[in-house]
């Protein structure tokens, strides 16, 4: 019983020592994810829902802009016009076009940049990509408009080393908004490039050139495969925002070179008829997801090919 005793009193000695921890909250998983849902609730989908829920309405007169008392789909209807769909596949080729370039000339500048530039550099040139991005892109367009109009400097030089005959006439047509779209949205497709290609280990490519991989063997077989989840990212965010472009057209495009924001805003703003324009802005949402999610179905089997391709083994220096 003394032993017994001794021992209790023991254990209560360490615990007066040292006091049990308080348990702590512990809160619930979901909360962590609340102020984003909030945020993407507020700002995305409430929007969107307003905007469906207008293209179901009607202009009741000329001085109201929208009545949603008797719902119909007649909207789309008028939405859906000769038109609209003529100016909607000049606004695709448009965006397209000029996702593809703008990856064709991303991809071996990030590259260099990631692979080939000294790391104290690195940051200075991230920095020179940066800036201009960081400039109100209407200034940045009215600046092309400027220098891509007949008196510009652009026309001006082409003249003076006697490349063209006369003034330069390429504003407000579709060249200049290609061109226009391709500098406002080409760092978007720079930067998840570089990020990609930032995480490249060396080890690989020296890897590959050992055991007797030409540069192209390399290139398509290591770097790409690698780098397919930065440019996936880049094409979604030029291409995405570029079906939608509004300043753009508007300043370097005129006439010739409109493309559908421009249709959408000119209902909301001009004609004041915000159920035709609603049906309108789903229509292009609707044309960007499909075209999105084709686009994204492709990538996943380029993916998968080039995927494909890396196990494959590259040859020996003694098959080579």
């Amino acid at each position: 019983m003394t032993a017994v005793g001794d021992q209790k009193a023991a254990v209560e000695a360490t615990g007066a020592a040292y006091p049990q921890r308080t348990r702590r909250l512990q809160l619930p998983g979901w909360l962590g994810a609340l102020p984003i849902s909030i945020w993407m609730l507020m700002f995305f989908l409430l929007p969107i829902a307003l905007v469906v829920w207008y293209s179901f309405g009607y202009k009741p007169g000329i001085y109201v802009t929208h009545a949603n008392d008797v719902l119909s789909l007649d909207r789309y209807g008028e939405a859906a016009s000769a038109t609209f769909i003529a100016i909607f596949f000049r606004t695709l080729k448009i965006a397209a076009l000029g996702t593809v370039i703008c990856l064709v000339i991303a991809f071996p500048m990030a590259y260099w940049m990631a692979v080939k530039l000294a790391p104290k550099w690195r940051g200075v040139v991230l920095a020179l990509v940066l800036i201009p991005y960081w400039t109100n892109f209407l200034v940045r367009t009215i600046g092309w408009q400027i220098s891509l109009s007949p008196s510009g400097f652009i026309s001006k030089t082409m003249q003076w080393a006697h490349l063209t005959d006369g003034p330069l006439h390429v504003l407000y047509t579709s060249a200049a908004v290609q061109l226009g779209v391709v500098y406002n949205y080409l760092p978007l497709m720079v930067l998840p490039l570089y990020v990609a290609l930032e995480r490249l280990d060396p080890k690989l490519l020296e890897a590959s050139r050992d055991l007797g991989g030409t540069a192209w063997d390399t290139l398509w077989r290591v770097t790409v495969p690698l780098a397919a989840p930065g440019a996936t990212a880049g094409l979604l965010l030029v291409f995405v925002p570029l079906m939608g472009d509004y300043i753009t057209p508007t300043v370097l495009g005129g006439a010739s070179g409109s493309m559908v924001g421009q249709m959408v805003a000119a209902q909301f703003q001009s004609a004041q008829n915000w159920a035709l324009g609603a049906a309108m802005a789903v229509l292009l949402m609707l044309a960007i997801f499909g075209t999105s999610a084709v686009v994204g179905g492709l990538l996943k089997a380029v993916g998968r090919l080039a995927t494909a391709m890396t196990s494959l083994r590259l040859p020996t220096k003694e098959t080579a």
